[in-house]
């Protein structure tokens, strides 16, 4: 078990401390909460493409803000918020491996078990590719899918569509597409765009709606910097 790296984390700002406290011989949940954090930084410290460890950090704090709003089990939602994306299938040869990472994670912490199979029924459920086959989300499961898909949207939304088109050598806009060419700016209309009306919380809707609106008004004001809109 890990020790002597524990985190006092705010999803912001990572301040470390000692040597990690233990109650009775567990681990708290704090003290987990801090070492997923550790654990998840360093497995991520080279991912980019808009899905390293700055996105788990913001996911990580618009799930408490979201759980401050609409309630759930807090300690469920930061460790799923945490793991959602450690085993994307993007960056593992199209396997999704969240579930059996967070797992491993988890039961070498000590964690409860019913806690650990809700972390991993979360993070197995949450992605956009698995809208249509997913089992139904826990309260703590629609919180974390909310702040994920927040994190597509608005201002960093935009960046980090430009940065996985940087990664994956895609253009963020071609004036006349090919059908099948894909565009950062397509992203928003094939994706992007739909997540306003699947958030499961009506502060995430009310968030979400915000930021598509500022993304629209990026698109109308680039392709009117492009003279491609009057």
């Amino acid at each position: 078990m890990r020790q002597g790296r524990g985190f006092l984390a705010d999803a912001q700002s990572f301040l470390l401390i000692g040597e990690v406290e233990k109650v009775d011989g567990m681990l708290t949940n704090q003290n987990v909460i801090d070492e997923v954090a550790v654990i998840v930084r360093d497995r991520l410290a080279n991912q980019g493409a808009g899905h390293g460890f700055d996105h788990i950090s913001r996911v990580w704090k618009t799930a408490c803000t979201l759980q401050a709003s609409v309630g759930g089990d807090r300690f469920v939602i930061e460790l799923a918020a945490l793991l959602h994306d450690l085993g994307d299938a993007k960056f593992h040869d199209g396997i999704e491996r969240s579930k059996e990472f967070s797992i491993a994670i988890l039961q070498d912490l000590g964690v409860d078990p019913d806690v650990v199979i809700h972390v991993g029924t979360i993070v197995d459920n949450i992605s956009f590719r698995k809208r249509e086959t997913a089992e139904p989300l826990s309260l703590e499961g629609q919180v974390v899918q909310d702040a994920d898909r927040l994190d597509a949207l608005g201002a960093v939304g935009i960046v980090r569509t430009i940065e996985y088109g940087a990664a994956f050598n895609q253009p963020f806009y071609v004036s006349n597409p090919e059908r099948s060419q894909k565009t950062g700016i397509g992203h928003f209309h094939e994706k992007l765009f739909k997540l306003k009306d699947l958030m499961n919380t009506d502060a995430g809707k009310q968030i979400a709606e915000e930021r598509e609106n500022f993304m629209r008004s990026f698109i109308d004001q680039f392709k009117q910097e492009c003279g491609e809109l009057v």
